[in-house]
């Protein structure tokens, strides 16, 4: 069965804003192995030009161009920083100092295929971010990033040694169960076994705001259903 396509945000007759959910893929991959968001809108559209992209794994804001001048134009935007990137996610263990920001600099692994890495000739990376939330094993944390490359929260928060939450390439990809949080967790008659809360990338596109052909646009995509659930559940416990 195909995926519907995504909530639109916001759409004009130059670009769409929509909110992706996690695990979709944003544009084709090399295999085209399952339907992309892109190919989706292709259906729809026709001509339909890539901006920047999610991970599969991450939910949130990605913005599709539906001309050529208008694809060059968000384009150079994007590269020239003149955008505001706001992620949301949630990482393994404490954060201190509960805010900072991690300037190394990120390339392409020579030997993994798709993975990235930090190394002293890659390319200038910026990230800030903020502990909103401490909890006992984890935190909930907000990014902006002032670069767009590659896994770029993914490398930084690995680099520090606290990884995105159910990170199969940066960190661990184990899944977060209730029983893992809760001390006094014991499995329902029901249940053969444990359901975990959540088993996808703990990363969210929260906010992207920028200003083109003299107009300011500000996109905001709320904490998915699944997310929110894990923070009630530490909330909780």
């Amino acid at each position: 069965m195909q995926k519907k396509i995504p909530e639109i945000i916001f759409e004009n007759e130059n670009f769409i804003a929509l909110n992706k959910p996690a695990g979709m893929l944003s544009i084709p991959d090399r295999i085209q192995s399952e339907p992309s968001l892109k190919d989706m809108l292709k259906e729809k559209y026709g001509d339909i030009f890539t901006v920047h992209r999610l991970d599969k794994g991450t939910s949130g804001i990605i913005v599709f161009a539906k001309n050529a001048d208008t694809h060059k134009q968000l384009s150079q935007i994007f590269e020239s920083r003149d955008v505001e990137k706001i992620y949301l996610g949630l990482v393994h263990g404490n954060m201190l100092p509960a805010t900072g920001s991690i300037a190394e600099p990120i390339a392409e692994h020579p030997a993994k295929n798709g993975k990235m890495m930090i190394h002293a000739k890659g390319k200038p990376s910026l990230t800030d971010y903020e502990v909103l939330q401490s909890f006992r094993l984890f935190s909930w944390v907000k990014f902006q990033i002032h670069t767009g490359r590659t896994h770029q929260i993914r490398v930084h928060m690995q680099h520090l040694g606290n990884p995105i939450v159910c990170d199969d390439t940066y960190g661990n990809a184990e899944p977060v169960y209730l029983s893992k949080i809760k001390r006094k967790y014991n499995l329902s008659k029901k249940e053969e076994s444990e359901t975990p809360i959540l088993s996808r990338l703990a990363l969210h596109s929260s906010v992207l705001k920028f200003m083109i052909d003299g107009t300011a646009f500000s996109f905001e995509a709320p904490v998915p259903k699944d997310l929110r659930a894990l923070l009630q559940q530490l909330n909780k416990n």
